[in-house]
C-alpha cells in the first residue's frame, strides 16, 4: 500500500515533515546552507573514517605477510636445502611442519599476553620474535640451527595470526568489518606470492646461498611493522576492558562516521565488558562453558581446523612434489607454476573482500567448500588417469589454482572474520587463540605427514581423503555457521544465545526491525 493521502492535519503535517527531511538529506539544490555544510562536513568525515580504518587494518595485517612469505618460500626453498644440507624426507616433513606446530606456544600465549598489555604491542612482540627466527634460519650452518630458527619463526607465527583478526574486528565498523577482518588474510596470500616470487628469482644462484637469500628477505617487512606500531590506535575494546573509556571514545569516534554511532558502540561495548573478568576466570568459563558458549567454541574451533585439514597447506607447501608426482620435473618451470598458484590465490581473495560485506558469510562458504571439494575430487582423478601425460600436468596446475582459488574467496579469509566475530569480548582474545591452536595443530598435521601419506597410499588417495573432508566441511557450515553480515559484535551473541534457536533461519538485523509493529500510528503503511 502506499502513503495514505486522506487524514488530520496532524498525519498530513507529518508526512510532509518527513519528506522535507528526505528532501533535505537528498536534494542538494535547495537546501537551507546550514544543512548543505553539514552533509558536505559529514562527507568529509565518512572518507576521513574510511581511510583511518583502511590504514589502521593495512597495518596490523602487516604480521600476516611474514606467515606467507614462510609458506611461499619454504616450498621452493626446500629442494635447494635438501642439496646444500643433505636433509633426508623425514626432515624435510618435520622442518616444513614444525613451524604450524610450534606456532600452538605462540598461539596460546597470545590471547594472555593480547589481553595484558594491548593488541597493538603484541603485534610488535610477534614480529620481533619472528625476525630473530628468520635471521637464524638465514646463516644455519646446520639442520639443527635451521630447527632453531624455525621454532623461534613459529611462536612469533603463532602471535600474529590470532591478534590481527581480533584487533581488525575490534576496531572496524559494523558496516565493513567483514572486508577489514578479511585483510590478514589478504597479507597472507600477498606474502605466499612473494614467497613463490623469491623462489623463482633467487633459484640461479648456487644451492649454497639462494635458499639463504629467500628466507633473508623475509626480515624486510619488520622496518614496515615497527613503523605500523607507532601509528595504529590501540582497541576501543581493549581500553575499556582497562577502564581507560575516555580514549576507547576518542578512538571510536576515528573509526566510525557518526558520533552517535561511537556512542552507541561505546554503551554496547561497556555492556558487553560488564565487571573486569580476569585471566582465571575466563580459562575456567571457556573450560566450563555455558551452552551458548560451547556453541561459539564449536563453531570457532570448528571452522578454523577444516580451514586446514582440507589440505589447502599440503596443496601450497607442496606443490612442487605435486607436480613433479603430475610428470614435470624442470625446476625452473616447477617454480614457475607455483608463482601461477600464488596469483590465483592472491587474486580471488579481493573477490571476497569485495563481496563479503554485500553477500554476506554463509553464501560464499558454500562456493568455497563445494568448490574445493570439486578441484580436490578432479585433482584426485588427475593423479591416478593421467599421471605423466602432458594434460595431466595441464590438468593437475588448473586444479590446484582452482582449488586455492576456491579457498581464497570463502574459507580462506572468512575463518578469521568469523573467529574474530563471535565471541564476546571478556572471551575474544583467549577464545580465539583456541582457534589458532586447532588451526595450527591441523596445519601442522597436514604438512608434516603428507609426504609420508602419499607413499603409503598415493597421491591420488590422499586427495581423495582430502575431498571427502572437504564434503564435510560443506555440511558444517550448513548445520553450524551463522550469518553475521550486517550485525554488531555485542549483537551477534544472541545468535547462540538460545540453545533452541536454529542457525539456518536467521534473518537480518534490519529485517528484524521492519517486523516489530510500531506502537504509534505511522503515516507511511507499509
Amino acid at each position: 500500500m502506499g502513503v495514505q493521502e486522506t487524514g488530520d492535519d496532524e498525519n498530513k503535517g507529518t508526512k510532509n515533515k518527513y519528506r522535507r527531511m528526505d528532501s533535505e538529506l537528498t536534494d542538494y539544490g535547495n537546501k537551507d546552507p546550514e544543512v548543505v555544510q553539514y552533509n558536505q562536513t559529514q562527507r568529509q568525515r565518512s572518507k576521513r573514517t574510511r581511510k583511518y580504518v583502511f590504514a589502521c587494518a593495512v597495518f596490523a595485517s602487516l604480521n600476516n605477510v611474514l606467515l606467507g612469505y614462510d609458506v611461499g618460500v619454504m616450498s621452493g626453498a626446500i629442494i635447494f636445502i635438501q642439496e646444500d644440507l643433505n636433509i633426508t624426507e623425514l626432515q624435510e616433513e618435520i622442518l616444513i611442519g614444525s613451524l604450524s606446530v610450534i606456532s600452538i606456544l605462540g598461539s596460546l600465549a597470545g590471547g594472555r599476553v593480547s589481553d595484558a598489555v594491548g593488541r597493538k604491542w603484541s603485534m610488535g612482540l610477534a614480529a620481533i620474535i619472528f625476525q630473530i627466527g628468520a635471521a637464524v634460519m638465514t646463516f644455519a650452518p646446520t639442520f639443527k640451527f635451521l630447527m632453531i630458527g624455525r621454532l623461534l619463526a613459529g611462536v612469533g607465527i603463532g602471535f600474529g595470526v590470532m591478534i590481527a583478526p581480533v584487533y581488525i574486528a575490534e576496531i572496524s565498523p559494523t558496516i565493513s568489518r567483514g572486508s577489514f577482518t578479511s585483510f590478514p588474510e589478504i597479507f597472507i596470500n600477498l606474502g605466499i606470492l612473494l614467497g613463490y616470487v623469491s623462489n623463482y628469482a633467487f633459484s640461479g644462484f648456487s644451492s649454497h646461498t639462494n635458499w639463504r637469500i629467500m628466507l633473508a628477505v623475509g626480515i624486510l617487512p619488520s622496518i614496515f611493522i615497527a613503523f605500523a606500531i607507532f601509528i595504529i590506535p590501540e582497541s576501543p575494546r581493549w581500553l575499556v576492558m582497562q577502564n581507560r573509556v575516555d580514549e576507547a571514545r576518542s578512538v571510536l569516534m576515528k573509526t566510525n562516521e557518526m558520533d552517535s554511532e561511537a556512542e552507541e558502540r561505546l554503551s554496547e561495548i561497556l555492556a558487553s565488558a560488564g565487571a573486569k573478568t580476569g585471566d582465571t576466570a575466563v580459562w575456567r568459563e571457556l573450560l566450563t562453558p555455558t551452552p551458548s558458549v560451547r556453541r561459539m567454541l564449536f563453531t570457532g574451533i570448528g571452522i578454523q581446523c577444516f580451514q586446514q585439514i582440507t589440505g589447502i597447506d599440503a596443496t601450497v607447501y607442496y606443490s612442487p612434489e605435486i607436480l613433479q608426482t603430475a610428470g614435470l620435473h624442470d625446476k625452473s618451470r616447477l617454480l614457475a607454476a607455483t608463482v601461477a598458484v600464488g596469483i590465483s590465490k592472491t587474486a580471488f581473495i579481493m573477490v571476497a573482500i569485495l563481496v563479503i560485506d554485500k553477500v554476506g558469510r554463509k553464501p560464499l562458504l558454500y562456493v568455497s567448500t563445494i568448490g574445493m571439494t570439486c578441484c580436490l575430487c578432479g585433482l584426485a582423478i588427475a593423479l591416478s588417469l593421467f599421471n605423466g601425460t602432458s594434460i595431466g600436468v595441464e590438468l593437475v596446475i588448473l586444479l590446484v589454482c582452482g582449488n586455492v582459488a576456491f579457498f581464497s574467496v570463502g574459507i580462506g579469509p572468512i575463518c578469521g572474520v568469523l573467529t574474530s566475530e563471535i565471541f564476546p569480548l571478556r572471551l575474544r582474545a583467549q577464545a580465539f587463540s583456541l582457534g589458532a591452536v586447532g588451526n595450527r595443530v591441523c596445519s601442522g598435521i597436514v604438512a608434516m605427514s603428507f609426504l609420508s601419506v602419499s607413499h603409503a597410499i598415493s597421491m591420488s588417495g590422499t586427495f581423495f581423503i582430502f575431498t571427502m573432508v572437504s564434503g564435510l566441511s560443506v555440511i558444517f557450515v550448513y548445520k553450524f555457521v551463522p550469518e553475521t553480515k550486517g550485525k554488531s559484535l555485542e549483537q551477534i551473541e544472541s545468535l547462540f544465545g538460545n540453545e533452541h534457536d536454529s542457525l539456518e533461519n536467521e534473518v537480518e538485523l534490519s529485517d528484524t526491525q521492519r517486523l516489530v509493529p510500531n506502537q504509534e500510528k505511522s503515516p507511511f503503511i507499509i
